[in-house]
């Protein structure tokens, strides 16, 4: 890993009509680094990650990558460098895992209708990295969870990328399935790639990742080692929630969400007395069954 920035972001903003999501955001990650962007929904991150690989095009302000500013290059260039990993897969229907993953030699590939035996090469041995070469032919629609994903991830991999944006990519499967991933993930990082993963599970990215990007309402509230900057005050502002958060004994930290804080709207809203299931004005839920019961 070397101290000079492979993604560069500064001042970047972002309009949908008169919303603005993304405000000035500016920082610098270097390689191979594997970098948590947390926070909650609505946060901006997805959007910021859409800018990074172009998929959003009316952002004002500067991305470079390996030095080259974005804006200035094409798509296909553009995805020589920035591989991206959806949250969901999309419209698959007929298709098999070696067809997904040969998708990501599209911006490799010369001519119209076939790939080279270097591009076969590059998705076997891939398959073969994310343990999916037995299902090679199996249409990506039957696979499990874990398996789509992995799949997701391995068409990005073959795209020999620089930097790999990945958008919650644990978000529906097991536990076991999670770490897996998150494994996968750290080693692609190790490898000199920098990976960017958009994530819920703060305890997670926590465990995994050697930078977090904390976000909220559009801006960067801090960054840093998540062993450093995750703790209970910075979990009460960015997600208004009072939580425990501790280490084990390995020492990695964990974060245990205890209660949300009632905002003033809401607490006014309580204090009038209103009741969403129908009840009598100051009648909480408990009371309703008491009632009935009876």
């Amino acid at each position: 890993m070397t101290d000079e920035p492979l993604l560069e972001v500064e001042g970047l903003r972002m309009r949908f009509d008169d919303f603005e999501a993304l405000h000035g955001v500016s920082f610098s990650v270097p390689k191979g680094l594997l970098v948590g962007l947390i926070g909650p929904n609505g946060c901006g991150k997805s959007t910021m990650m859409k800018c990074i690989n172009k998929l959003h095009t009316s952002w004002t302000g500067t991305v470079r990558v390996d030095g080259e500013d974005i804006s200035r290059m094409r798509p296909a260039d553009i995805a020589r460098v920035v591989a991206n990993v959806p949250a969901e897969v999309g419209s698959i229907y007929g298709m098999s895992v070696m067809d997904m993953v040969m998708l990501g030699r599209y911006p490799f590939v010369n001519r119209v209708w076939w790939e080279s035996e270097d591009d076969e090469k590059v998705v076997r041995e891939a398959l073969r990295t994310f343990g999916l070469d037995q299902y090679r032919r199996k249409q990506v629609s039957l696979l499990s969870s874990g398996e789509k994903q992995r799949t997701l991830i391995a068409k990005a991999y073959v795209q020999n990328p620089k930097i790999m944006l990945v958008d919650e990519p644990t978000s529906h499967l097991d536990m076991k399935y999670k770490l897996e991933v998150m494994e996968y993930l750290q080693k692609m990082a190790r490898s000199d790639m920098t990976v960017i993963v958009a994530e819920h599970d703060i305890s997670l990215m926590a465990r995994y990742c050697d930078l977090c990007i904390i976000m909220k309402k559009g801006s960067i509230v801090t960054i840093g080692d998540p062993k450093k900057v995750i703790d209970e005050d910075l979990i009460r502002e960015v997600y208004e929630v009072e939580s425990c958060v501790g280490t084990d004994r390995e020492g990695e930290i964990y974060v245990l969400p205890k209660r949300y804080i009632k905002t003033r709207e809401e607490g006014d809203e309580g204090s009038r007395g209103h009741d969403p299931a129908g009840g009598a004005p100051g009648a909480g839920p408990s009371s309703i069954f008491r009632r009935r019961r009876r």
